[in-house]
């Protein structure tokens, strides 16, 4: 980590060893490990932070950034880290020598209006979980907004069926409970081609959307399925750069900031509608998709 607050540094030095300045190693379960992580986010305003884990996946391995402008993809279920281009090369590739400054301009008119175009058309996703591990635990539900012309066109929402009970925290959180599901879910490997299908190769947008993502890749291994690679734009991170007068930046905290209805019960689709209303707010400013 960097730019670290002594705050944080002693809350971390609880659970983990720093070995070096701002890094810190250590054996925790992953709870503990999400728990930590979340609380990094929260507490590291201007620094940035990176957390590699031992993984159940053929890398061995897993990490989360926050901050960073180096992006965590997945490429065929490989866990891969994409750089931005140096500033140099992206003007030398678009503005070429001999051009006008009208001209330049009206390039990077044209991009930015290409820019708007793309944004319109996309998916909203976001999935309820019966945990926070994608190895140990199971999606409950899928909940997706396709969105066209900047206009919702069509949703969907589905109960997947579970082996084992669903958590007390889980039910108090969502509602969701052993009873609705008995009679509403079906199984995963008939919902997740039915929610891929809808997703179609649509750019995919979500809050905390590295999160949805694991299990989703958890769930088509399990099924046999290609996991998607879609463009992914995460709403948490366009959070974390244009709004900077919040404590923290769960949803709730977001959706009260800018004035959203949060009245629905906490269930997939709804936080689907909660996610397009905050794209809007986001985006009102500066395009970011």
């Amino acid at each position: 980590m960097t730019d670290c607050p002594p705050r944080l540094r002693g809350d971390l030095s609880k659970w983990l060893q720093e070995v070096n300045t701002g890094v810190y190693v250590g054996n925790v379960n992953s709870r503990v490990r999400e728990a930590i992580w979340q609380r990094v986010c929260e507490n590291l305003k201007n620094g940035r932070a990176t957390m590699v884990f031992s993984a159940n996946n053929e890398q061995r391995m897993d990490f989360r950034v926050h901050n960073t402008s180096w992006k965590p993809v997945d490429y065929e279920g490989i866990q891969l880290i994409r750089r931005p281009l140096p500033v140099s090369s992206v003007v030398e590739d678009t503005l070429k020598p001999g051009f006008s400054k009208a001209a330049k301009r009206q390039m990077a008119n044209r991009k930015s209006q290409a820019s708007k175009k793309r944004g319109q058309s996309f998916v909203i996703i976001d999935l309820e979980t019966t945990g926070l591990t994608p190895v140990q635990d199971k999606i409950l539900e899928f909940g997706a907004i396709r969105v066209r012309e900047n206009q919702k066109a069509d949703t969907f929402s589905r109960l997947v069926s579970q082996e084992k009970g669903i958590p007390q925290t889980v039910t108090a959180l969502t509602g969701i409970d052993n009873a609705l599901v008995e009679q509403e879910g079906q199984p995963l490997d008939a919902v997740l081609p039915e929610f891929l299908q809808f997703v179609g190769e649509d750019t995919i947008v979500g809050y905390n959307l590295a999160f949805d993502m694991r299990f989703l890749q958890e769930a088509c291994r399990a099924c046999g399925i290609h996991p998607p690679t879609n463009r992914c734009v995460d709403l948490l991170s366009a959070a974390r750069r244009k709004v900077f007068d919040v404590p923290d930046f769960k949803l709730t905290t977001l959706a009260t900031r800018f004035s959203l209805d949060v009245s629905a019960p906490h269930r997939a689709l709804g936080d689907c509608h909660i996610l397009f209303s905050l794209y809007e707010k986001l985006n009102e400013s500066e395009p970011f998709t």
